[in-house]
């Protein structure tokens, strides 16, 4: 299937690993030009050059959390690019429980997607776009140790850009969600819990339907079918990739 992802230009936010990485490797394989941040300077560096030899990439070390950095990226990148047809809202902060975390957070999670979804909106609105969001099914479920910062704010924006498929949508700007359950990234959050939580490791793959935890790439294959013109008239929906983790039924 061609999911008419030739030539659309994409900006994915904190890229430079893990599942963001995954989106933008994906995006720019299936012919979409790229521009990717996040706050590590080097990181960023690094990526870009790799990820070059898919495609057409640039990158910046931007700080989601500060409002005047992140649009700056987001003009130069449409500059750059030469427009902007897919916004992918990936940056998260660490889980936290303390005031000062959760300000934090707030303005890495939720302030980043509303401010630069404004940033982005005239040019996504040119010709039609895409806005994903990364969330999480730990926002729809209670899991491991209860609600912290990350899944309270993953579930507000997925309710913003969920809300925003009828506001945006008029306006052709498609607003989706990609809810992922577990997934193993080299290095990171559950391949620290598999080395120093064993047991709660073991616990989560035994209830696993699917015998094991997802991958980057299967976040990433979701993403890019809705962001692509073969998902034109998907507008509005949380697709969850789980592998059946989450015990909810839905209707």
């Amino acid at each position: 299937m061609d999911l008419g992802l030739k030539g659309k230009k994409a900006l994915v936010t904190g890229a430079t690993k893990g599942l963001g990485r995954a989106i933008a490797e994906t995006l720019l394989a299936e012919g979409c030009s790229v521009a990717i941040c996040a706050r590590d300077a080097e990181g960023v560096e690094t990526a870009v050059n790799e990820l070059s030899e898919l495609g057409q990439v640039c990158g910046s070390a931007v700080d989601a959390g500060d409002m005047d950095s992140l649009t700056g990226w987001i003009n130069t990148s449409a500059e750059e690019l030469g427009g902007i047809d897919i916004y992918v809202h990936n940056t998260s902060g660490k889980p936290q429980r303390k005031l000062e975390g959760w300000i934090n957070n707030f303005n890495i999670d939720l302030m980043s997607l509303v401010g630069g979804v404004g940033a982005a909106q005239e040019a996504l609105a040119d010709g039609g776009g895409s806005l994903i969001s990364i969330g999480t099914t730990a926002s729809a479920e209670h899991f491991a140790s209860g609600s912290g910062s990350y899944s309270a704010f993953k579930a507000a924006v997925t309710n913003w850009t969920l809300g925003q498929a009828q506001v945006l949508g008029a306006q052709g700007i498609r607003c989706n969600v990609v809810s992922p359950g577990p997934i193993m990234v080299e290095g990171g959050d559950w391949d620290g819990i598999k080395q120093g939580m064993p047991e709660f490791y073991e616990a989560t793959q035994k209830v696993h339907p699917a015998g094991d935890l997802g991958l980057p790439e299967d976040v990433a294959n979701a993403v890019a079918f809705l962001s692509g013109d073969a998902a034109k008239h998907i507008n509005g929906v949380n697709l969850t990739v789980d592998g059946g983790f989450l015990k909810r039924v839905n209707y």
